[in-house]
């Protein structure tokens, strides 16, 4: 089945007043009853482009080599988890849509610390929070970063619609996949320390996802430039930060009392995710390179 067109919230919120409080109704993929078992669904995610870094091409280049790359390989869309450009460089925007041209797939950003909002508005998507189905898999794309801020914020307002969402999903029999750019999980040191604090929307979002903890595949997010990082003590939901397709830096989580897994790879790449027979299936794909790192996570069925 093709991937559906992008929800937005602005497209959702115009459905559920003209149909009445009562019949929040959008095009949904519901699996017969005969047929639980689900599909194989692939797709590609990147992020931390950083497009303008240092004032230099490097990033630029290394992004025409990443889409080269993304175009060869297997997946029905792909998602870029922020930070599209490098402290909000305007020019650099029109460099990056010149590279997203050579993927051929549909790829579907948000924007992370590095991206203004109203620039993000401006040069890719003026709904920044979008809701889109592929097969039986509904992705959630929020913007939860500011450009004042390492750490992240969701608003009731988001809050709200990602109930919405979520509650839509359950009568379409889906699953879901959050992504926003960065972590809601706790961390410290000898982690970044950037998260969703509870002040700022983290108990919250806590809360609302217990609520759909067995539907919930996982949160996506960037941000950290580690490689792939994650946690999974929220199982049966995994909460993953994805490798910067510019630069990464071991900090050396193995040796230290950092909970979760932080795969021993960290030049720039992309990942390859692909959902089958109950795993979800990473494949760390550094650029130029033949090997990729791999992560194999349990799904819990709904």
């Amino acid at each position: 089945m093709k991937t559906a067109a992008p929800l937005s919230r602005r497209r959702f919120v115009t459905s559920a007043v003209a149909a009445g409080a009562g019949a929040l109704a959008l095009r949904t993929f519901a699996l017969p009853a005969a047929d639980r078992a689900l599909s194989e669904v692939s797709f590609l995610v990147i992020t931390d482009t950083h497009l303008g870094y240092q004032d230099k091409d490097a990033a630029e280049k290394q992004w025409l080599k990443t889409a080269a790359e993304l175009a060869r390989a297997p997946g029905a869309f792909v998602l870029h988890l922020g930070d599209v450009v490098d402290g909000g460089r305007e020019p650099q925007y029109a460099r990056y849509l010149e590279g997203r041209k050579l993927i051929g797939k549909t790829v579907h950003e948000i924007p992370g610390n590095h991206d203004p909002q109203e620039l993000f508005e401006r040069h890719l998507r003026k709904d920044v929070n979008l809701a889109f189905e592929h097969e039986w898999l509904r992705v959630l794309l929020i913007n939860n970063s500011r450009t004042e801020s390492h750490d992240g914020f969701i608003t009731p307002e988001q809050l709200a619609w990602l109930g919405a969402q979520c509650a839509l999903a359950a009568k379409a029999e889906q699953r879901l996949l959050f992504a926003m750019h960065v972590p809601v999980h706790t961390n410290a040191a000898p982690d970044r320390g950037w998260y969703v604090k509870p002040a700022h929307g983290q108990r919250e979002f806590y809360a609302l996802l217990e609520k759909h903890a067995t539907r919930t595949i996982a949160l996506f997010h960037g941000h950290f430039h580690n490689g792939l990082r994650g946690w999974d003590d929220r199982a049966p939901v995994h909460e993953i930060s994805f490798p910067s397709a510019l630069y990464n830096l071991d900090r050396k989580l193995a040796a230290k009392p950092a909970p979760g897994y932080n795969l021993p790879e960290f030049r720039p790449g992309f990942t390859r995710v692909r959902i089958r027979d109950g795993v979800l299936e990473l494949a760390y794909q550094p650029v130029g390179t033949a090997e990729p790192a791999t992560k194999q996570l349990s799904l819990k069925p709904v």
